[in-house]
């Protein structure tokens, strides 16, 4: 085959396959052949909640696939302080609350988060366009295993890749 028609084939992958760039995270298409976005399937455990945060260029698709998220797309009418879970945009639009097919949009400069209220684990497709954010994940992982990580190298890696954090990472109690 010439290096034309090996760029235009497709990527089947079996359930599972891809490569794990976090232990809940496995990249199944990234900058290696797209440039245009990178897609993961990620696990997300009981009471993870990732903090709400924006991108200035980065636009982001979630989709879930078993279990529940809490999930926030919308600039709040106050202050984005506290709690994210208790925002409301000036429309009156609250956090929502999916399972399974529940689909949610981002586009760049939108505050955004998601968290695990559930006691399982849920699943779901993410998707993030321009490609690379593995880089980010990859980088993040090495940190954290390096042992050296503070929150104040973490928000620096966070704001290298245009992740501006609002709240904390972290975990919170299940209900």
């Amino acid at each position: 085959m010439t290096d034309g028609l090996l760029a235009s084939n497709g990527l089947l992958l079996p359930p599972g396959a891809g490569d794990k760039v976090q232990p809940t995270m496995t990249l199944k298409v990234g900058a290696d052949r797209s440039d245009v976005w990178s897609a993961f399937e990620a696990e997300v455990p009981p009471g993870f909640d990732v903090g709400a945060h924006w991108h200035g260029h980065a636009e982001e698709i979630f989709y879930v696939v078993e279990g529940e998220l809490q999930l926030l797309a919308f600039h709040p009418a106050a202050e984005p302080v506290g709690d994210w879970t208790t925002w409301e945009a000036e429309d009156g639009m609250t956090v929502f609350r999916g399972g399974p097919g529940a689909f949610m949009y981002v586009p760049a400069g939108c505050p955004h988060a998601f968290f695990n209220p559930g006691t399982s684990t849920a699943k779901m497709l993410f998707m993030v366009t321009p490609s690379g954010h593995e880089q980010y994940l990859a980088e993040l992982s090495e940190l954290l295993l390096s042992g050296e990580a503070t929150p104040d190298l973490v928000g620096e890696l966070r704001l290298k890749h245009d992740i501006h954090q609002l709240t904390p990472l972290q975990s919170r109690p299940i209900n």
